[in-house]
């Protein structure tokens, strides 16, 4: 069964997804996997909407929104991979006993890529009395741009996804200060189709998810090092301490699910964060927004 997957974008905490592909676990259910690269975040939600795809993954604020925008979308997510917020932030100084409402008084640049990241951070400043919208916050730029701003000493701290604390650490240029996956579930990353997508491949999304179960089970036998092993062709710009650095790290923190269902505690986080950001105008629901048939 031939199926055309959309990469996203390339990230360190898609691993689980390239070690599913490279551990032959989608062939051995009979599907065979096509990536197809995606020109920015978001842009295979488009391919899926004009039928370029049969599948995509992402977040599932995507089909939260598609919802909140129209009601009838036909978007849907299935199959939990990345379960926790895989966003730090890393600051100049190493602050030990550092405190998230202590973020007011630093100089500061959110993730601009991608709304998640922020749509998360800022509900969580909410909670600890902080009101977002008086940060000191540096004008929205690229990670890659932000990393380089805190490394010259321009910003106190940045929010940031790996290999850039890993890097930072490395360069001694910046200190983890906050893990965002302290919070908590947060559905992150998750399969999308649409509903007729799922009624044409059924089969086949019913074998990825068997897949990624099988992946699930293998993370949990074995370490950051090895799923450096079989996912570094996909990172060959990272070296190989980076990469491997950045996978233990993300091992500890927790960050992908253990199982492919998605979890509600953490569909419900998410929603909320979107919700206070203003991202979306109601609370979706989890009926309407997940597919729980084909685990």
């Amino acid at each position: 069964m031939p199926i055309k997957l959309a990469e996203n974008f390339r990230a360190v905490f898609y691993a689980p997804f390239y070690a599913a592909q490279s551990l032959g676990f989608y062939a051995s259910e009979g599907v065979e996997v096509e990536l197809v690269n995606s020109s920015s975040p978001g842009d295979g939600v488009s391919a899926l909407l004009n039928e370029v795809v049969d599948i995509t993954w992402g977040g599932p604020m995507r089909v939260m929104k598609a919802r909140d925008l129209q009601p009838s979308s036909p978007l849907v997510c299935f199959c939990e991979v990345v379960g926790r917020d895989p966003f730090y932030l890393v600051g100049r100084h190493h602050r030990p006993e550092f405190q998230l409402r202590e973020l007011a008084s630093l100089r500061f640049a959110r993730v601009a890529e991608v709304a998640t990241p922020w749509m998360c951070l800022q509900h969580d400043l909410r909670e600890q009395g902080v009101d977002p919208s008086r940060l000191d916050r540096a004008p929205d730029r690229s990670m890659a741009n932000n990393f380089e701003a805190l490394c010259k000493g321009q910003l106190d701290a940045v929010q940031l996804f790996e290999p850039y604390p890993s890097m930072a650490l490395e360069l001694g240029a910046g200190h983890i200060l906050y893990a965002a996956s302290r919070r908590g579930p947060t559905v992150y990353t998750t399969f999308i189709a649409t509903k007729r997508g799922i009624d044409r491949h059924r089969d086949a999304f019913t074998g990825m998810t068997r897949a990624i179960r099988r992946m699930q089970g293998w993370l949990t036998q074995h370490g950051g090092e090895e799923l450096a092993e079989i996912t570094a062709p996909f990172y060959p710009d990272l070296t190989r301490s980076i990469l491997v650095s950045s996978l233990r790290r993300y091992e500890q923190a927790g960050i992908w699910a253990r199982a492919p269902d998605i979890s509600r505690q953490g569909f419900t986080r998410l929603a909320e964060s979107l919700l206070s950001g203003g991202f979306i105008s109601r609370m979706p629901t989890y009926e309407d927004c997940v597919d729980q048939s084909l685990g």
